[in-house]
């Protein structure tokens, strides 16, 4: 919406590929230089060893194949998502629909959490819809619409124009359009992968480290961004 703008055909379709790109290259090196970090700190001299046996080759057996990806597979992770989703969509529903004066607490929220929204090129309202979007990433936009519509329930409009409108009318500038990205890309996972590592490392303290260490890069990027921005703009 903001960097290919009116852009048809195989250059919209080509710099929408060279943003995307761009962005999973930015993923990748920052994962190289956490992962350098890492060993060089925190996990120094711990050992690092993978063994897999591989299993004797047999002909697949259908029915099973399909009985373990519907119960080892989908419905422990339908389980596991709707065990927050739940809460989540409750908790949202009251914060849209409760108010106080003439706000509901849905905006007073995002207002609270606009000064340090802003200092990291963002706002209040985006902010919020990270935070309310730990079931799912999926309903951050549509979270974010709800807030500057004043509406009561999730909206997801499908017209980009009418979508970027809404945006640029909420103080929106393409630096907040460019750390919102880079928020994305890097802010905590979602609450069935946080329930997968937990699962998997039996630890609190490697699930908060999943955690912590993507969002507090893309808190420091998005910083550095917008604070270098405001010094040529």
């Amino acid at each position: 919406m903001f960097f290919i703008g009116a852009a048809a055909g195989f250059t919209s379709s080509l710099l929408s590929t060279l943003l995307l790109t761009t962005i999973i290259l930015l993923g990748i090196i920052t994962t190289l230089i956490v992962t350098r970090l890492l060993s060089a700190t925190i996990l120094k001299g711990v050992p690092s060893s993978f063994t897999l046996e591989l299993p004797p080759y047999r002909p697949p057996q259908i029915g099973k194949i399909i009985i373990r990806s519907v119960f080892d597979r989908t419905l422990f992770v339908l389980g596991r998502a709707a065990a927050v989703a739940a809460p989540a969509g409750i908790l949202i529903w009251l914060l849209a629909n409760i108010s106080i004066g003439d706000s509901s607490l849905l905006n007073i929220t995002a207002d609270f959490l606009d000064p340090f929204g802003k200092q990291i090129g963002l706002d209040g309202t985006i902010l919020l819809a990270f935070i309310l979007g730990f079931p799912a990433n999926e309903i951050v936009v549509p979270i974010i619409i709800m807030i500057y519509l004043s509406q009561g329930t999730l909206s997801d409009i499908t017209n980009l124009s009418l979508c970027k409108e809404i945006f640029l009318q909420n103080g929106w500038t393409p630096i907040t359009a460019v750390c919102t990205m880079i928020f994305s890309l890097m802010h905590w996972p979602c609450s069935t992968t946080l329930m997968t590592i937990k699962k998997e490392t039996g630890s609190l303290k490697w699930t908060a480290a999943a955690a912590i260490i993507p969002t507090a890069c893309g808190i420091g990027l998005c910083f550095i961004i917008n604070t270098v921005s405001k010094l040529f703009i």
